[in-house]
């Protein structure tokens, strides 16, 4: 796996790059600026970006800009997104074009090197990886009388879980229930949300966007 990082503290960028080193993963660039992500990008042409949201020159959202437009360049590229608190309309932008290879993770994740990881891979090999904490604040925020209001609690978890990117076993062992039963409760999740099965969309994607966007705007 080649890697490219972009991140402006030096500590955290060179802390990234050895923990990713010492897990025998290729860091080809460590950059600073958005200028310079997006070179490293084009000269090395890494299977993953790890980019943090705020990066000079303003510090607001050049980060979540530059990885939109690596994006633009390279569609194959995953993009790991690291950010130190929820920012949920910079995690909308990211999933605007579908959530495949995608992942946003709050910076205290990294420290749980596990967790890391594990999502760190999950978008190499084509999933997605949201924040648990991103997943929790959002559904937090949303305000009544949206189709949200629609699912059951446990239809609720479901989707938090599928946000995370785990897919049908995974939350059946997270939940405790059969797949079956996830399974049920997905298809009721589609219907709820009036998410018709079409061979250009990805269902999954098109219900965890929707929640991240109605939050959002409600917010």
């Amino acid at each position: 796996m080649r890697i490219v990082i972009a991140e402006d503290d030096p500590l955290l960028r060179e802390g990234l790059a050895l923990l990713l080193r010492a897990e025998s993963l290729d860091v080809v660039a460590t950059t600073g600026t958005p200028g310079d992500f997006l070179d490293a990008v084009a000269a090395h042409t890494p299977d993953v970006a790890i980019v943090d949201v705020r990066m000079p020159p303003t510090h607001t959202d050049e980060g979540i800009a530059a990885a939109v437009e690596a994006r633009r360049r390279r569609p194959d590229l995953a993009v790991l997104v690291l950010s130190a608190y929820v920012e949920q309309a910079f995690a909308t932008d990211l999933l605007a074009d579908g959530s495949a290879r995608l992942g946003y993770l709050l910076k205290e994740r990294v420290g749980r090197v596990e967790e890391f990881l594990t999502a760190l891979h999950r978008v190499a090999d084509g999933g997605t990886a949201i924040d648990p904490e991103v997943v929790a604040q959002l559904f937090a925020r949303t305000r009544p009388d949206t189709r949200l209001d629609r699912l059951s609690p446990r239809e609720r978890d479901v989707l938090a879980l599928m946000a995370e990117g785990l897919g049908n076993t995974a939350i059946a062992e997270r939940l405790v229930v059969t797949e079956g039963a996830v399974h049920k409760h997905i298809r009721s999740i589609f219907a709820k949300l009036q998410l018709a099965p079409t061979d250009r969309t990805d269902r999954r994607v098109a219900a965890v966007l929707h929640y991240l966007e109605d939050a959002h705007r409600r917010a």
